[in-house]
C-alpha cells in the first residue's frame, strides 16, 4: 500500500478517536464524574497516535518533500495551514492536560475548559483530516514524480516497520478499541 494511502487509513482511526473524546466530554456535560485514566489514555493515543506517528510521518517524510520539490503552493500550504494546525492539535492537548490537572486539584470550573479543549481538539482534527483527504493528499499524488512517490513509499515503510517492531500501533489501536466499547 502507497504511504499516502497508509496515512489516510490513519485518519479513519483518528476520528474514531475523535468521537471518542467527544462522548466522553458530553458524559461530563451530562454530570459523569470525569475519568482521567481514560483522558489520559485519550491524551496518549493523540500524542503518540495521532501526533508522533501519522504527523510524524507527514512531517518527516510527505510535507519535506512536498516544500522541497513541489514550490511556493505547496510551501504556503504546508507552512501556513499543515503544520500550523499541527501545533495547534498540540496546544489543545496540552491545554487539555492542565485543564484536567485544574479539576483534580479542585477547580470544578475547570470542567468546562476540558470539554472546550477536547471539544475544540476535535473540530479542528475533523477539518485537518478533511484537509489533508480532499486537497493536501490529492495534490502530492497529482504533482509528485513516480520517483518521489516510491522515495516517500520507502521511508514511510521503514518507519511503520520499526513502529510495528516497538508495537506502537497495535497498543494505541486497543485503547482506542477499549474506549469505543466504553464511550459509543
Amino acid at each position: 500500500m502507497r504511504a499516502i494511502e497508509i496515512m489516510v487509513e490513519e485518519h479513519k482511526a483518528i476520528k474514531r478517536m475523535l468521537a471518542v473524546m467527544r462522548k466522553a466530554c458530553y458524559a461530563v456535560m451530562k454530570g459523569s464524574e470525569i475519568d482521567y485514566e481514560d483522558f489520559k489514555t485519550m491524551i496518549a493515543f493523540v500524542r503518540g497516535y495521532a501526533d508522533a506517528h501519522h504527523h510524524g510521518k507527514e512531517e518527516k517524510m510527505l510535507f519535506n518533500q512536498m516544500v522541497a520539490s513541489l514550490g511556493p503552493a505547496a510551501q504556503k500550504l504546508v507552512t501556513h495551514g499543515m503544520l500550523v494546525e499541527h501545533d495547534l492539535g498540540r496546544l489543545y492537548m496540552a491545554d487539555l492536560e492542565r485543564a484536567l490537572e485544574a479539576v483534580k486539584e479542585g477547580n470544578l470550573e475547570a470542567k468546562l475548559d476540558v470539554v472546550a479543549h477536547a471539544v475544540g481538539y476535535t473540530h479542528l482534527l475533523h477539518r485537518h483530516i478533511d484537509k489533508e483527504d480532499g486537497v493536501v493528499y490529492p495534490f502530492a499524488k497529482r504533482s509528485f514524480s513516480e520517483t518521489a512517490l516510491i522515495e516517500i513509499d520507502k521511508a514511510c515503510a521503514v518507519f511503520e516497520s520499526e513502529q510495528h517492531e516497538n508495537g506502537v500501533q497495535d497498543k494505541y489501536l486497543r485503547d482506542l478499541e477499549r474506549l469505543e466499547a466504553k464511550y459509543l
